[in-house]
């Protein structure tokens, strides 16, 4: 009888610890799988007349450019279905928008899971400018290099962020 009661007693244990096994796997997977930049979500600079930059780009480069700059499209690697897109700005050189970096020029980079990535810089003591902002065609947040750059990260829903082009008229360089 205790034969009998052992093999089932034997085969739960088995079962629980490989449903254990799984479950601590999957969430050690989640935290190990936190994609960090996933593309350059735009280029921003600084000049001394942005609508003569954006003009001069347009006449000479081709740039399609609106009252922001330019929007390249192109097609996600993972799904070749999909847009994406990098804007392309010219800022006053009087901005701040900069600020705290005495740089002139910023980068935006392309980001999944924005909270998580953000999380992680917290651990490795980076110095993050600001607090997420969600906006209907993406998070943002700033970050700053360890030679004083500010960087912005973008979390994009690329779909309303077309939208928001369509919406103002502005056409992509492909």
């Amino acid at each position: 009888m205790k034969k009998i009661m052992l093999i089932p007693a034997f085969a739960m244990t088995f079962i629980l610890g490989f449903t254990f096994k799984s479950i601590t796997t999957k969430s050690n997977t989640r935290q190990q799988a936190i994609k960090k930049v996933t593309g350059i979500g735009g280029i921003f600079f600084k000049c001394k007349d942005p609508k003569k930059m954006r003009e001069w780009y347009e006449t000479h480069l081709g740039l399609n450019t609106n009252q922001y700059g330019a929007v390249f499209e192109w097609r996600q690697g993972a799904d070749t279905t999909q847009k994406g897109f990098t804007q392309w700005s010219p800022f006053s050189d009087k901005t701040r928008y900069f600020e705290p970096s005495s740089k002139d020029f910023m980068i935006n980079y392309r980001v999944d899971n924005i909270e998580g990535l953000i999380a992680e810089l917290r651990k490795g003591g980076v110095v993050i400018t600001d607090t997420i902002e969600s906006v209907e065609y993406g998070k943002f947040v700033h970050i700053m290099d360890i030679e004083g750059n500010k960087i912005e990260l973008w979390e994009p829903n690329d779909i309303e962020f077309e939208k928001l082009g369509e919406k103002i008229g502005a056409k992509t360089t492909k």
